[in-house]
């Protein structure tokens, strides 16, 4: 499964036999919600599973929920498979607070053939600690 990068540094997706993953980047607030969008609908409306990746967020406020929700709500409409990865404490907490845990349907991970957590350099050359 390789990781390709997006025409935003704040998005890589990765396809493998039927299944796409979007990994999330930085800051998920109305600016990059709004960059990102396009592209997420585009997946949301066309991939058969579709995983978000949200564990490289270093923050995630109202709008970033709302094209989360979104994005689950078109996939899950269509009968796709949907998956949101997130191990957060802080967003996950924000998502049960706001009433949002089975809409999203948050996990810590995918099950047995789970991509392990992303590592490495983030898009702007820093790097997450282990």
């Amino acid at each position: 499964m390789t990781l390709i990068r997006r025409g935003d540094p704040h998005l890589a997706v990765r396809s493998s036999e039927g299944s796409t993953t979007v990994v999330l980047y930085g800051e998920l607030d109305l600016v990059l919600a709004q960059r990102v969008r396009p592209e997420l609908d585009v997946l949301a409306r066309e991939e058969p599973a579709l995983t978000v990746d949200v564990r490289r967020l270093a923050f995630c406020d109202a709008s970033g929920l709302g094209l989360l929700v979104r994005c689950a709500r078109r996939v899950r409409a269509r009968g796709a498979a949907w998956a949101l990865l997130c191990d957060q404490p802080a967003l996950l907490r924000l998502i049960r607070l706001s009433a949002l845990d089975e809409i999203l349907r948050p996990s810590g991970t995918r099950g047995a053939g789970a991509p392990p957590r992303p590592r490495g350099p983030l898009p702007d050359g820093g790097r997450l600690p282990a």
